[in-house]
């Protein structure tokens, strides 16, 4: 028996194995979590989220197509999903875009209005909206915990991260902001900032090729995050343990934050 047996809910941002959404998900169900899952519009994500759930050992996992950045595409699979389960204990949110030729140092102020309102939108706003969608499912069940993922380029700045970094501080006010109505609901949101780790997002941010390196010689642990920090916080976030936890963003990076240079 795990921490979360008996808990059931929705991962959004599962990429591929190296996703964070991924060792979340795998850390949920080592603890007992029943788990489903949405995937960007189109048979080959579809096809790639298939494959990655299916390392997790799930051969028919629940799956349902979700356009974040429609208002009608999210509440239609949450809909969906209230139909195929009792209830809905948690939510990972764990996505986030920007174009990618704007993420290299020196680009921010050659920001185009549509591109910087693109990635607070997909980024930021959509944490409202699931977040909307899903406080009924929640509230038949006396609440839930929602956790997003953010980073520290959120905070500091990071040369490359650029309209992600505003897009993610945005993220993590939202969560607060979140955090502030719908505790009255028995909802708790968080976010996580976890350190690098080279994704298929963070693989799009101009000079991050040297920064694992960089970690490894700087962080007080001396080594690089892992999935499964992320995935093991995650799981406290989610699980009763943190029944007195809202409106924070916990730190998972071996230390990073706390330097000064």
């Amino acid at each position: 028996m795990g921490i979360l047996s008996g808990k059931t809910g929705l991962i959004v941002g599962i990429a591929n194995e190296r996703s964070y959404a991924w060792h979340i998900a795998k850390a949920l169900m080592d603890q007992g979590a029943t788990c489903a899952f949405t995937h960007l519009p189109g048979e080959r994500n579809e096809h790639r989220c298939r494959r990655s759930i299916a390392e997790l050992g799930l051969e028919n996992p629940w799956l349902h197509s979700m356009n974040a950045g429609s208002d009608e595409d999210i509440e239609a699979a949450f809909q969906a999903y209230g139909s195929a389960f009792p209830r809905l204990d948690f939510l990972v949110h764990s996505i986030a875009y920007a174009d990618r030729d704007l993420l290299q140092p020196g680009r921010f102020v050659t920001t185009p209005r549509k591109q910087y309102l693109e990635a607070i939108d997909i980024s930021a706003y959509t944490l409202v909206a699931m977040s909307r969608a899903a406080r009924p499912l929640m509230v038949k069940n006396g609440g839930g915990s929602i956790i997003a993922m953010s980073y520290y380029g959120a905070e500091k700045v990071v040369p490359g991260y650029n309209v992600m970094g505003v897009a993610k501080a945005a993220l993590e006010c939202t969560g607060r902001y979140l955090a502030s109505e719908l505790g009255t609901d028995g909802i708790r949101v968080n976010c996580i900032s976890g350190g690098y780790l080279r994704t298929l997002a963070s693989s799009a941010v101009g000079g991050t090729d040297k920064m694992s390196d960089v970690v490894a010689q700087k962080a007080p642990l001396r080594r690089n995050v892992e999935g499964a920090d992320v995935g093991r916080t995650a799981v406290y976030l989610l699980s009763d343990l943190a029944s007195g936890v809202t409106g924070e963003t916990i730190y998972v990076d071996c230390g990073v934050n706390t330097l000064g240079a």
